[in-house]
């Protein structure tokens, strides 16, 4: 318990804990690691008064024996070795096997492989919020497809955007600019894709993050795994970037 605690503790306070859950969920993720641990403390710290009770009470009870028959002395042997015959499980050692794989295996973000095999997830936001006068306009992917198909791009004002995704082509080699979006935690990550067209990079490589700068299009195409509405943006420039540390969207759910 005290090293599951501390895992969770170790992911809560860095940024590992974004591969798993949405970034809201930080403080539930330290106070089960801060609530295991005292846990385990205050477990070990009972079994330890459990354990000098029992030496005194063998203690004082060795002492008495003396004056016992040996028939009496015989009964008492059996019932400590009856007491001695259930040792604490060992099996509760599997505890620490989450850990080693928090530690050991962290799972990547999911990329490319999950999108092109999952429909777009857009939805139709409540509402819009002012966008800076910047040009580029710095938004985030799912922002800008969802003003794209469904405000028709007028909040842009004829400016160009910059977004951030990873690259995913699909069986066409089409190439989509895409973010999973989170409900909660990773395993309901869905993709959210925008389609790219323009100035595109001549080599692109599945799960490559690019920073794009382009401008809006009334160009619309349908995702082939659920018919969903896919924009597309007009590349103008496009870079490579390190992959953010924290590679999910959770402004779908905002």
């Amino acid at each position: 318990m005290f090293l599951v605690g501390a895992a969770l503790l170790h992911a809560g306070l860095t940024d590992l804990y974004l591969r798993y859950v949405k970034a809201g969920l930080q403080p539930l993720i330290l106070a089960a690691g801060a609530v295991l641990i005292v846990a385990a403390l205050a477990t070990a710290w009972y079994e330890w008064r459990a354990r000098t009770r029992t030496r005194t009470t063998s203690g004082d009870d060795h002492t008495h024996d003396h004056d016992q028959t040996h028939d009496h002395d015989q009964t008492h042997d059996h019932d400590q070795t009856h007491d001695h015959a259930h040792p604490e499980p060992r099996i509760s050692w599997l505890l620490v096997l989450p850990l080693l794989a928090l530690i050991l295996v962290a799972p990547p973000a999911l990329g490319s492989y999950s999108a092109v095999r999952a429909g777009t997830a857009l939805q139709q936001p409540y509402g819009y919020m002012k966008l800076p006068k910047s040009d580029p306009i710095p938004i985030n992917l799912v922002d800008y497809a969802g003003r794209a198909v469904y405000d028709h791009g007028r909040s842009f004002g004829g400016r160009s955007v910059r977004i951030t995704g990873f690259v995913a082509l699909d069986k066409s080699g089409a190439p989509y600019l895409v973010r999973m979006a989170l409900n909660c935690c990773a395993a309901d990550a869905q993709p959210v894709k925008v389609a790219l067209t323009g100035k595109i990079p001549p080599v692109l490589q599945p799960d490559a993050w690019l920073q794009v700068t382009g401008t809006y299009t009334a160009r619309v195409t349908h995702d082939p795994v659920n018919n969903g509405p896919i924009p597309y943006l007009n590349v103008t420039q496009a870079k490579p970037i390190p992959v953010p540390s924290d590679p999910y969207d959770e402004s779908w759910n905002n």
